[in-house]
């Protein structure tokens, strides 16, 4: 019998920020036997290992990332679920290491929009996908955290931090695309757009200062937050922004902040 810290470990499914975006993309993949499936930025193994066995033993899942800890989480899983039918290699959605015309199926759960080089990374998804192949991607959207930055673009104005407002505007555009951008750059790979999903949540905080707090928070979002500010205004500026963040929780009775996404359901055209 696995000990108790292995059987936490196949426990643990997902990070529950991308629970919702996930789900969505299990409802919008069509599987069949034996088909084979690549997962671009493959994480902690959700959907990834979700898929594989759903799939069943006649088909296979390929997950891709470019973290070591994931590639060591994922094959931890596979062997303590005993999926056989699923494998992960270390690598980058830029430069795919398989033939062409090789899966029936790709999925990027939230991957793609953090990627380096996203239209790279889609022509490389269109020249090893199938001929009438499906792409499902989700992608977290502009909008993602509005309520964050709506009080971050009041500080850095009237804390007069140089350039603040621009850098931010940056750094939300870097890894959040529109609707519209997205569709044209899945149309330029080549791969047809059949149809968006667009849904969203709310982590709901009873203040700004759990908000801060927040593991996910502390550890994936805070510290691409503080690069966007000089260092010495960063301490000024997120207190601040705390501040503002457990008013409006304070007069709202809880702080919500919205994670609006998008799933895309694509397809590489049958050659005629």
């Amino acid at each position: 019998m696995s000990d108790l810290s292995s059987l936490g470990y196949t426990y643990d499914e997902l990070p529950l920020w991308s629970a919702p975006f996930g789900l969505m993309l299990l409802e919008t993949i069509r599987l069949s036997e034996g088909a084979k499936v690549l997962d671009i930025g493959s994480g902690s193994g959700f959907p990834m290992l979700e898929i594989a066995d759903r799939l069943g033993s006649a088909g296979s899942v390929t997950g891709i990332d470019p973290s070591p800890d994931s590639i060591a989480m994922i094959r931890e899983k596979i062997r303590l679920k005993s999926i056989p039918n699923a494998e992960v290699i270390q690598g980058v959605a830029e430069e795919l290491p398989f033939g062409n015309d090789w899966f029936d199926l790709i999925t990027s759960n939230n991957g793609l929009n953090n990627v380096q080089d996203q239209s790279r990374s889609l022509e490389e998804c269109f020249r090893v996908a199938k001929s009438g192949s499906q792409l499902v991607a989700t992608v977290n959207l502009p909008h993602t955290m509005v309520e964050f930055y709506d009080c971050f673009a009041k500080v850095l104005q009237g804390s007069g931090v140089p350039g603040g407002i621009a850098r931010m505007k940056e750094h939300i555009s870097a890894k959040r695309k529109s609707v519209e951008f997205l569709k044209d750059l899945i149309h330029n790979s080549g791969f047809e757009v059949r149809s968006v999903q667009v849904d969203g949540f709310a982590y709901r905080f009873s203040s700004g200062t759990a908000f801060f707090k927040h593991y996910l928070i502390r550890n994936y979002f805070l510290g691409s937050w503080k690069e966007t500010v000089p260092d010495d205004y960063v301490p000024e500026v997120f207190a601040k922004v705390e501040e503002l963040l457990n008013a409006e929780a304070k007069e709202k009775g809880s702080l919500a902040i919205s994670i609006p996404y998008a799933c895309f359901d694509c397809i590489k055209k049958p050659r005629k």
